[in-house]
């Protein structure tokens, strides 16, 4: 046929073949006719979809409420709808997105619905990059506030907690090098004390720092977790606890088995914190009593002390970092990151920490974790 121009297709063919899908459904969803491109996406023939199935069935359940929810009754008032997402889902299970746009027609034969479907998935995935973005975005204003928000606690911190003993060795320092000053024997061994005092407090609140660094902006504290038996752990850290409360009766209680996996060193870290906290707010003419008991595949560390009561209200607000309780009379504080510390180590054992506190039955604090990691 040289010279002469192809025939166009018929009007049928070309709605068959067009690059969109063609459906016409009774107003119940109920299919009467479909084009080979629609039926080609979704891997059904025309004789699996007319008259056998409806629209709604073809679409995913949160598509379905809002087709009975929201299509239908949009249909009705206005008798068209535009550009609305639905998933359908394909015969092998895949689910396509899918931009639909439909019309309410009324002809001799009765009252139809046409539907033009357009596959939509770059447009879909434009949509989840840009709400990933989006998100993204979100996380970081956040976590620039948590930046801000922990630099000024830094600040805080080191500036009234660390001036404190760096005063004092700054101050023996001075007085044992001050030339014509003269000292007795015990008044220089007081001095030398008092700089090892504050240079251990001050090591406490860098090694505090450190910890509070690594779980507040980090993923959370490291631990080294190892069959271990939590009883002579505890029994080791009360006795050198003893050593830096003289004075004060600290006991300890071991119950049952010692077996658990845990790191060893954090615990006695946790344990320092706890006995700590428990001195500087318990009742000073009390003891502190330690416990360890491992049972039913949960081991469980607790300090108990007699006191007062912490307030209902702080209960919650207790673990989280600069909270400082509040003892009347008292010259003994924290840099309020013990207890945070404490919740830090109870969650890398998969644990975690609780307290109760009353007048009549004191202050318990409990770490709660499995014996077995990932138990």
């Amino acid at each position: 046929m040289s010279g002469e121009q192809a025939a166009p297709r018929d009007a049928e063919q070309l709605l068959e073949e067009m690059p969109c899908g063609l459906l016409v459904t009774r107003m119940d969803g109920t299919i009467v006719r479909v084009n080979a491109t629609f039926c080609r996406w979704i891997g059904m023939s025309a004789e699996e979809l007319v008259g056998a199935k409806k629209l709604q069935e073809l679409l995913t359940v949160g598509a379905r409420i809002f087709h009975q929810t929201h299509w239908l009754p949009m249909l009705q008032m206005q008798g068209s709808i535009s550009e609305v997402k639905f998933d359908v889902k394909a015969k092998d299970g895949r689910r396509l997105p899918m931009i639909l746009n439909v019309m309410r027609r009324t002809t001799d034969a009765g009252t139809f619905d046409e539907v033009c479907a357009f596959i939509a998935e770059d447009r879909n995935r434009y949509e989840k990059e840009l709400l990933a973005a989006r998100k993204r975005a979100d996380s970081l204003v956040v976590f620039e506030k948590d930046r801000a928000l922990f630099a000024e606690q830094m600040v805080g911190i080191v500036s009234h907690d660390l001036r404190n003993p760096l005063s004092v060795v700054l101050m023996a320092a001075k007085a044992l090098s001050t030339r014509g000053v003269d000292l007795s024997e015990e008044q220089a061994q007081r001095m030398l004390a008092n700089i090892t005092r504050a240079a251990e407090r001050s090591r406490r609140l860098v090694d505090d720092l450190l910890d509070f660094t690594v779980a507040r902006l980090g993923d959370g504290l490291s631990v080294s977790r190892e069959l271990m038996d939590v009883h002579l752990v505890t029994e080791k850290a009360v006795e050198e606890l003893a050593l830096a409360y003289p004075g004060r009766g600290l006991l300890h209680r071991g119950g049952g088995p010692g077996q658990a996996y845990a790191d060893g060193d954090r615990l006695s870290q946790l344990l320092g914190n706890l006995v700590s906290n428990a001195m500087a707010y318990g009742d000073p003419t009390r003891d502190v009593t330690v416990s360890s008991l491992v049972k039913e595949g949960t081991a469980r560390l607790a300090v108990h002390n007699f006191g007062n009561a912490i307030p209902a209200d702080m209960l919650t607000a207790v673990f989280e970092p600069m909270v400082r309780g509040e003892t009347p009379g008292s010259a003994q504080r924290n840099v309020g990151l013990g207890l945070f510390i404490v919740k830090a180590i109870a969650a890398a054992h998969e644990g975690r920490v609780e307290v109760t506190s009353s007048v009549e039955d004191g202050t318990i604090f409990a770490v709660s974790f499995p014996a077995l990691p990932g138990a």
